[in-house]
C-alpha cells in the first residue's frame, strides 16, 4: 500500500506543542508519512520562548535532498524559516526539485508573543517563498504583517487575502481564529471567497493551531484531495483539536491533533 509522503521545513518545539512535533503528530493522525527538515530548534513551553538556534541552511538543503531524493513527497508544508538565509535557502530548493503542492504557514510569532522570524526577513519572506505557495495561511497578525493593514472584520480579511494573493501565492486562507464571535476562515483562489465557519471554542488552550491547521491541509492534499477540500478537512481537524486541547503546563497548553486517534483507542473514556 502506498502512502501519502509530506515534507515538512519547520522549526522544533520542545514543549511538543507546536512546530516540527504538532506537525508530525498532524500527518500521522491523517495516516500520512511525515519527514522533516528542521530549520531551527527553540527552547520553549506553554509560557514562552526561551532561546532559537537556527540550522545552517546547508544543512536545511541537506536534509530536504535527503528525504526527497529517496523517499519522495506528494506535498510540501513549510512552517518556522526564522530569516532571510533560511527562506533563501528553502525557496531554491522548492523551485529546482519543482515540489508541490506547497502549503506556507508564514510563521512569525509564537503564542507568547516571542518573534520567529525576524523582521528583516518578512520581505524575503513575500519575494521568495509566497510565490512558490499552493496556499499560504496566514492568521490575523500575520495578514497584517503582510498587508501592512489592520484587520479585525471579514471584510478586512477578504481584502487581506485580494492583497497577499498579489504577492504570488495560487490561493489564501487568512486565518479568523483571533475573530471575538466566530472562528470563520476566509480561502481566496483569486476568483471567490469560500467561508469555513465553526463554534468559537473557549479556551486558553490554542498553542499549535497554526501548524495543525496548515499540517492538516498539507496532508490532505498529499492525500490526493482538492484545495477546497483539504481546507474544509481541516477546519474540522482543527475545530476538533481544540475542542480536545490539553490544559498542560503554566501558559496556553497545546490543541491535541491526536484527539481522533485516542477516540479510536478508546483512551478519551
Amino acid at each position: 500500500m502506498k502512502i501519502p509522503r509530506l515534507l515538512i521545513i519547520a522549526g522544533s518545539d520542545s514543549s511538543g506543542g507546536a512546530g516540527i512535533q504538532a506537525d508530525l503528530k498532524t500527518a500521522s493522525a491523517l495516516g500520512v508519512f511525515g519527514m522533516t527538515a528542521i530549520t531551527a530548534l527553540t527552547a520553549q513551553n506553554t509560557t514562552g520562548v526561551f532561546g532559537v538556534t537556527e540550522v545552517d541552511p546547508k544543512f536545511v538543503i541537506a536534509q530536504i535532498e535527503a528525504c526527497v531524493s529517496d523517499v519522495g513527497c506528494d506535498a510540501v508544508k513549510t512552517g518556522m524559516l526564522a530569516s532571510t538565509p533560511l527562506i533563501d535557502a528553502v525557496a531554491a530548493a522548492l523551485s529546482e526539485r519543482k515540489l508541490a503542492p506547497v502549503v506556507v504557514d508564514p510563521v512569525m510569532i509564537a503564542k507568547s508573543g516571542a518573534p520567529l522570524l525576524k523582521s528583516d526577513a518578512v520581505a524575503t519572506l513575500k519575494s521568495k517563498l509566497l510565490p512558490l505557495a499552493t496556499v499560504a495561511t496566514p492568521n490575523l497578525h500575520e495578514a497584517a504583517q503582510l498587508t501592512g493593514r489592520e484587520i479585525k472584520t471579514l471584510a478586512q480579511m477578504k481584502d487581506a487575502a485580494r492583497a497577499i494573493r498579489d504577492l504570488g501565492p495560487q490561493n489564501v486562507v487568512v486565518k479568523g481564529g483571533h475573530l471575538p464571535d466566530v472562528a470563520a476562515d476566509v480561502l481566496y483562489d483569486g476568483r471567490e471567497f469560500t467561508e469555513f465557519r465553526s463554534e468559537h471554542v473557549d479556551t486558553k488552550n490554542t498553542h499549535g493551531t497554526g501548524c495543525i491547521f496548515a499540517s492538516a491541509i498539507a496532508a490532505t492534499l498529499a492525500r490526493g484531495k482538492t484545495l477546497r477540500e483539504s481546507v474544509a478537512a481541516a477546519k474540522e481537524f482543527i475545530t476538533a483539536a481544540i475542542r480536545a486541547s490539553l490544559a498542560i503546563g503554566k501558559g496556553c497548553g497545546p490543541a491535541n491533533p491526536m484527539v481522533l486517534l485516542s477516540h479510536h483507542a478508546g483512551l478519551d473514556h
